[in-house]
């Protein structure tokens, strides 16, 4: 099965992504984007803030984009419309495996026999990242789900999310990342730098080290994302932050009304509900990534002047 744009005819470009109906294909999908994501990590040289090892939204799902190994050059392509994870070399050959309900251990079995079969050598830390009590891939029987319809969708809203983060991206001038998806955290995300030297972070992530946090807010951020949900906050959301955080953010004014301001993890929240059910959806969620970044910006006193550019339209330097 796969999405059906009929059956949203009133809003068929922010789908329904109802956290509970496909929970246990999420925490599915999170270990085998973790896996792919680990064969780019063990082959592509680091880059500053872990830049080196997120995917890419496609029109389809999510990339590597190009790796290399020696003279190979490959990608691995998860498309969760014919869902099939796609695996190409520079040479022209393919491989396929099959998106279904399937155990993570079959999953990383079939992916690692498909590369050897293609020359590719590889071996990665099994181990998962940013999860509590992880399995090894390779011993992981315990998820198996994968509901087809609501992965096309939720492939459908990070095309969505991505071309408004995208517009949002072409308005900063300074520093800033791709939009790009993490899979340790399992979040697309967009992140913008003041320029200036943060202090250090105190680290505390589950499976990340504390130096690989540090690096990655090294310096002072603005940070946004869409995020599918969890245990611990069953709802699709989106969200942005600010490292180090400025006092006196939890009481800026931040547009849509429906945006929520969390004490404990320090970040706004702006449901995803709330977005696929405006007027103009596009809208809401960039005012939403305006009005917290510009709160940020103005409370941490940012230059405002220096890193923003009206239009996307380059200055006269």
């Amino acid at each position: 099965m796969t999405y059906n744009k009929s059956e949203n005819s009133q809003n068929t470009l922010w789908p329904r992504l109802d956290y509970e109906e496909w929970s246990d294909t999420i925490e599915t999908l999170h270990m085998w984007s973790q896996i792919i994501g680990k064969i780019r990590l063990a082959l592509t040289p680091w880059t500053n803030h872990s830049w080196h090892l997120t995917l890419y939204v496609t029109p389809v799902g999510l990339t590597t984009s190009t790796i290399h190994q020696g003279t190979t050059r490959f990608d691995i392509e998860f498309d969760f419309y014919n869902h099939k994870l796609n695996i190409r070399t520079g040479d022209g050959q393919q491989r396929e495996v099959e998106l279904k309900p399937r155990t993570v251990a079959s999953f990383y079995e079939e992916v690692m026999d498909q590369l050897q079969d293609l020359g590719i050598q590889i071996k990665i830390n099994e181990l998962p990242n940013e999860v509590e009590n992880p399995i090894k891939f390779s011993e992981n029987t315990v998820h198996k789900s994968y509901d087809q319809e609501a992965v096309a969708r939720f492939a459908h809203v990070l095309n969505q999310t991505t071309e408004v983060f995208t517009q949002f991206r072409a308005g900063f001038l300074g520093k800033c990342s791709p939009v790009h998806f993490f899979w340790g955290s399992f979040d697309l995300a967009v992140t913008r730098f003041s320029g200036r030297r943060a202090p250090e972070h105190p680290g505390g992530i589950p499976g990340l080290p504390d130096w690989v946090t540090r690096e990655a807010y090294s310096h002072e951020v603005y940070s946004c994302g869409f995020w599918p949900g969890g245990p611990a906050s069953p709802a699709p959301t989106f969200y942005a932050y600010a490292y180090p955080v400025p006092n006196g953010l939890g009481e800026a004014h931040i547009d849509p009304p429906q945006s929520i301001w969390s004490e404990d993890m320090g970040e706004f929240f702006l449901p995803y509900e709330a977005v696929r059910t405006a007027a103009d959806p596009d809208k809401a969620l960039l005012s939403f990534l305006d009005s917290t970044y510009q709160a940020v910006a103005d409370l941490a006193q940012w230059n405002r002047a220096e890193l923003e550019i009206p239009d996307g339209f380059p200055r006269a330097l």
